[in-house]
């Protein structure tokens, strides 16, 4: 494999101003792809895209809240305006919040579930046209453990990933027939800042402190499962990739 397999390819990275998104842009244009970066903060898109242009790469911000369904498909259609195409899909954008069922915010559970799994979905919809008229392209979707095991107090966040996983599947059983292959990827603890989301303190704590006494997943481990993914010959698709740290029994 050449150590630039990606080069030519154009790819779009959700949740790319931090942890895991960051990480996997820096991974695609070190393998030769055009990034398009999306994320709410702008000034963290900036900031990531001059290092990548420093570092002789090509990047585009997006600045784009994808809590908005057209705003998650108003950026993939740009990235297809800068770039011709578009032929990756990183969908890693999210939110975790973990709190108990009974006493839960169902606003914010809400807006949970609309950005992990509704924005997902409506950006890979948007691909999905380009990608087949080219009978070419690849979606990789970022659940999480929690999609599939479900504990206490991930009531609404299990869902949303549980979601995640289901339209994975169908949706590559929609599209495989036009050479368009589906990832999903579920990482356990990784050390990013997601953990910050959590608005329920006793549930913050006690992941915390679980988290905190293992050798956790950096967010590049997690890009570098998604770079072997979009690497591999257009016949082999990776359909799923399930990683935990070595230290996570559950």
């Amino acid at each position: 494999m050449s150590h630039r397999p990606l080069a030519s390819r154009v790819a779009l990275v959700t949740g790319a101003s931090s942890g895991i998104g960051e990480a996997t842009a820096l991974a695609l244009v070190a393998a030769g792809a055009r990034v398009a970066l999306v994320a709410r903060r702008a000034d963290r898109l900036a900031d990531l895209a001059a290092r990548i242009r420093t570092a002789g790469g090509e990047a585009l911000t997006l600045p784009a809240d994808l809590l908005d369904e057209h705003e998650a498909q108003r950026v993939v259609r740009e990235a297809e305006t800068r770039y011709g195409r578009l032929d990756i899909l990183i969908n890693n954008a999210g939110v975790m919040y973990l709190e108990p069922i009974e006493s839960a915010d169902l606003g914010r559970w809400r807006r949970m579930l609309e950005l992990n799994v509704l924005s997902l979905i409506a950006s890979s919809q948007a691909a999905l046209p380009g990608m087949r008229a080219r009978r070419d392209g690849h979606i990789v979707n970022v659940a999480s453990t929690a999609g599939r095991q479900a504990n206490p107090g991930s009531g609404g966040y299990s869902a949303s990933k549980w979601g995640v996983v289901g339209f994975s599947e169908s949706l590559r059983r929609e599209v495989y027939q036009d050479n368009i292959r589906v990832s999903v990827i579920e990482p356990g603890v990784v050390e990013t800042e997601l953990r910050e989301h959590i608005a329920h303190a006793p549930t913050q704590q006690a992941i915390n402190a679980w988290a905190d006494g293992m050798r956790q997943l950096k967010s590049e481990d997690v890009a570098s499962a998604i770079l072997y993914c979009v690497s591999q010959p257009a016949h082999v698709n990776i359909n799923e990739i399930l990683m935990r740290p070595t230290d996570q029994e559950r």
